[in-house]
């Protein structure tokens, strides 16, 4: 039998780096009410990049990726129900319904959900050997199994692919990559970015396949490699597909929260959803970013852990707006660590300032005479010299 719990006056619906924040900054400014934080995850809130960084890397073993200590939680009064994955949301009555059907009323809430990752519906989708990365037990899967590999392959362009394909590298396994893109990041980052990272791939004897689509996964009860759209067949033996996510907005659509052009809950400048003392944050937050001039989702951990601490200022009653230029970062191995702040919507025009053969650079984006974003690698004074100029270049739309 299911015990009662109390009713918290804080509810935190999710495991990941925005609810974690929000809980400490709720303690760190003073706030005596009772804190309860449910997710469906089977681990504490953990650092999500390090599954495609540290976990696969030489320290895999000895690496905690959790955010919290084990007893932060009992030693701030806050009741963590890991495993507890909520399955109905009553905004109007304040109520949500937990998988053990057992219920909790709230005084506020944050919902910070996460994202689901995007999976590659082709032919072979089931075969043994075909690997997404989104939980630890992922990564200590993947990496047990690549300790056998004869070869890789990475689908996709993005800085997930990128990341895999590097630590695996590291790891001695032979990788490719396959990507519908004219390069890795290019989408992203543009040209100058996507030639640096090309090259330190390259150097290192990753493969790609450039421009292509991966169509088919071959092989009869265990993956053996890949069609691809132009008709070439990739040969191997452990598949990571990392094509990008969906923000996982299911529980808050079913409950009737608005949803926002890019798929996220509409949020207002505070983080606000479009129901009474609900907030959002992270991958399923898209707010009205007073420093943008226009609404944004943005999907990195250290900007989910900053809206956090704004959710949790607003619960307090500042009526302060959200105002972090939203930061990223990526390491590629021990290759290289990529730092950006923006996002831009688009530029025209990329400024390279230091040196790319020597990896100590700096890509300037601009639309107009506006700096909109800015990348950086080995030099951190431009990464804050970029943050504080887009702050105060970016005018509110209407202001």
């Amino acid at each position: 039998m299911t015990l009662p719990q109390p009713d918290p006056d804080v509810l935190l619906i999710g495991g990941g780096a925005a609810s974690a924040a929000a809980a400490a900054e709720l303690r760190e400014q003073g706030f005596g009410g009772s804190i309860t934080l449910v997710t469906r995850e089977l681990d504490p809130p953990y650092h999500r990049p390090a599954v495609t960084k540290e976990l696969l890397g030489p320290g895999a073993d000895n690496h905690d990726p959790t955010i919290m200590p084990p007893d932060w939680w009992s030693a701030n009064d806050i009741r963590l129900r890991t495993r507890s994955a909520v399955t109905a949301l009553d905004t109007g009555a304040h109520i949500v319904t937990l998988a053990d059907k057992s219920t909790l009323r709230y005084g506020k809430a944050l919902i910070a959900t996460g994202a689901m990752v995007r999976r590659l519906a082709v032919p072979g989708a089931a075969l043994d050997g075909i690997h997404y990365l989104r939980a630890p037990a992922n990564a200590q899967k993947l990496r047990a199994e690549a300790l056998g590999a004869r070869r890789a392959l990475l689908v996709g362009g993005s800085f997930i692919a990128v990341e895999v394909a590097a630590s695996l590298t590291a790891m001695g396994v032979p990788c490719t990559m396959v990507m519908p893109e004219s390069a890795p990041l290019a989408i992203s980052f543009g040209s100058a970015v996507a030639d640096h990272v090309t090259r330190l791939l390259r150097e290192r004897g990753v493969q790609l396949a450039c421009g292509k689509q991966v169509v088919e996964f071959t092989g009869t009860d265990r993956v053996n490699g890949v069609l691809t759209d132009t008709g070439e067949h990739l040969a191997c033996d452990l598949v990571v597909v990392g094509i990008g996510a969906v923000p996982d907005t299911k529980l808050g659509l079913k409950a009737g929260l608005e949803i926002g052009p890019t798929g996220g809950f509409a949020c207002d400048e505070q983080l606000r959803t479009s129901a009474e003392d609900m907030y959002a944050a992270g991958d399923v937050c898209e707010y009205a970013s007073v420093v943008h001039g226009r609404r944004i989702r943005v999907e990195h951990e250290v900007h989910a852990a900053s809206q956090g601490r704004s959710v949790a200022r607003g619960m307090l009653g500042s009526a302060a707006p959200h105002t972090d230029v939203p930061y990223f970062w990526t390491d590629i191995a021990d290759w290289a660590r990529l730092e950006y702040v923006g996002p831009a919507a688009g530029w025209d025009d990329e400024r390279v300032t230091g040196s790319l053969d020597s990896n100590e650079f700096t890509v300037w984006y601009s639309l107009g005479d506006r700096l909109v974003a800015a990348l950086t690698c080995g030099r951190p004074d431009d990464l804050i010299q970029a943050r504080e100029l887009m702050a105060a270049s970016y005018r509110p739309a209407g202001r």
